[in-house]
């Protein structure tokens, strides 16, 4: 149907979605057809060796490999490439589609499960210099930057209380008569109770000003920039909404299972609105996708998670985020908004959605990155180097996508082409990360081709492979009464902020797609 126009397609479509039995063929056909362009996991290869050995099959702290290495003899300089993503006349191009409540959601549920090994949590023993080959992931969507990614994380963060009333909560406190999480540091220091949480990133650059505002959360991630603080801060909200409900139904449970049974429901909730959400923003497909189970339960690559090292690259899209950003009825600078949490404390939680869905999202693509980030682009380019992935082309053979002929397949702005041009022999030796962002961007879509396809492998061969919704696992029980109404009672983040600020959102406009967006 790609030969009719795509209103005539979404009309068409919406037929379609309104027959369930025919909605759900058409979702699982999607689906499938999305993920089956790849190789099922296991992946032969991690980036510890460039063969197969058994610590390569089972040790995932190494990242995984979709394709084996393939080391280039004199590449281009990384600092030279830096000019494919500088800006032309340091104008910054728009998206048309996105808002950027898209890049905050991006990065908050990439900071959860691609890992790639921070300076601060190398394993003793390890070589440091090989820390970009590594994670410290638990390859699923857990929600972790809430919950923490240990177990003993996890307990720092509870509350841990059987009394009535406090069963199964998270700690956190009320300012200005909304809940947030607790502050990690007291008195200018980790307080005691958070010593065993991961160091926040970014701490050595925390002034007096900043670091009292610093919340204590699972994430090491998830205080770097405030519209991140205020996707946790939101499902922590949920999270102890839930539990008081399951509580209220359950007066004879402890403490553990309140608790374990509302993070169950707030987990698969997180991952219907990956789907359902997320995943719908980004496609240009004309029907929506839908987070159902049953998709991966006979599917061949229903396999456990082991996040890819091309994964962790191809999730750089710092071009997205714009010069200022909206708090409180005020664009403010971006580089103002770094670890800054009273941004969201002084404005509230409802105010916080309605700025950053009120804010423009830059386009991702070449010659669109900020000067402050280029040095982002050239890491990104030299831990390609240093993982020795294989090209561009190679990548977009192995996803069924044509290899480019020319460089201007890869990129119709003549400057951009030329650049390509300058630097590479031929379009089969455009790196890997050079080449995802150089590409053209998909038309009713903010991603560029390779990029979009796979994100959308990645986002369903992971998240919907997620224990929790397993064959058996996946009912009522596991997730209680309320638990269970809460899930099939949501499918954006609209619907979450709705049911956790005073009055509810109300006429609030909370979206990815800009209400402005109209097809191409």
């Amino acid at each position: 149907m790609s030969f009719l126009p795509y209103s005539v397609q979404k009309a068409v479509f919406s037929i379609v979605e309104a027959i369930p039995f025919l909605a759900k063929r058409v979702n699982r056909w999607a689906i499938n057809r999305v993920v089956n362009r790849a190789r099922p996991r296991p992946h032969p290869l991690s980036t510890e060796r460039d063969y197969v050995w058994w610590g390569g099959l089972t040790d995932r702290r190494w990242s995984g490999r979709h394709l084996p290495p393939r080391p280039r003899a004199n590449p281009a300089d990384p600092e030279d490439l830096a000019t494919l993503f500088r800006r032309k006349d340091g104008k910054q191009r728009m998206c048309p589609k996105s808002t950027c409540l898209f890049p905050a959601f991006a990065q908050y549920l990439t900071d959860g499960f691609i890992r790639t090994e921070s300076e601060d949590l190398v394993p003793a023993g390890e070589d440091p210099t090989h820390r970009l080959k590594r994670n410290t992931s638990n390859h699923e969507i857990d929600l972790c930057p809430l919950y923490g990614r240990t177990r003993a994380q996890t307990l720092a963060l509870r509350l841990r209380s059987d009394e009535k009333g406090r069963k199964g909560r998270l700690a956190s406190q009320m300012i200005n008569g909304e809940e947030y999480a607790p502050f990690l540091y007291k008195d200018g220091k980790v307080n005691p109770q958070f010593d065993v949480l991961d160091p926040p990133l970014g701490q050595s650059t925390l002034d007096d000003t900043r670091r009292p505002t610093i919340f204590a959360f699972g994430g090491d991630r998830a205080n770097s920039v405030p519209q991140v603080a205020m996707l946790n801060t939101l499902f922590l909200r949920e999270h102890n909404r839930l539990a008081a409900e399951i509580e209220a139904d359950h007066l004879d449970w402890d403490d553990d299972r309140v608790f374990e049974t509302a993070r169950n429901a707030v987990i698969v909730m997180f991952i219907k609105i990956v789907v359902e959400d997320y995943i719908n923003h980004i496609s240009p497909l004309p029907f929506s996708l839908r987070a159902d189970p049953s998709v991966a339960w006979n599917a061949p690559w229903n396999k456990p998670n082991w996040i890819t090292t091309e994964f962790s690259l191809l999730y750089r899209w710092h071009a997205l985020i714009p010069d200022a950003l909206k708090w409180g009825g005020e664009k403010r600078p971006v580089h103002t908004t770094f670890m800054n949490n009273a941004l969201l404390i002084d404005h509230g939680l409802l105010a916080a959605f309605s700025g950053i869905s009120d804010t423009q999202a830059a386009e991702l693509g070449p010659c669109n990155t900020a000067e402050p980030l280029l040095h982002i682009e050239v890491a990104s380019i030299k831990q390609d180097r240093d993982c020795a992935l294989a090209s561009f082309s190679d990548y977009c053979d192995y996803m069924s996508q044509r290899r480019p002929a020319n460089f201007e397949a890869i990129s119709s702005d003549p400057e951009v082409a030329g650049l390509l041009r300058q630097f590479y022999d031929g379009p089969r030796d455009v790196d890997f990360h050079v080449g995802l962002f150089c590409e053209d961007r998909v038309p009713n879509s903010p991603l560029p081709s390779l990029v979009l396809k796979f994100v959308a492998l990645d986002a369903f061969s992971q998240a919907l492979t997620n224990p929790l919704l397993s064959r058996h696992v996946f009912k009522r029980s596991t997730f209680s009464g309320p638990g269970w109404r809460a899930i099939n009672r949501t499918e954006t983040l609209r619907d979450v902020v709705d049911r956790n600020v005073t009055g509810g959102a109300g006429d609030t406009f909370i979206g990815m797609t800009r209400p402005a967006w109209t097809p191409e």
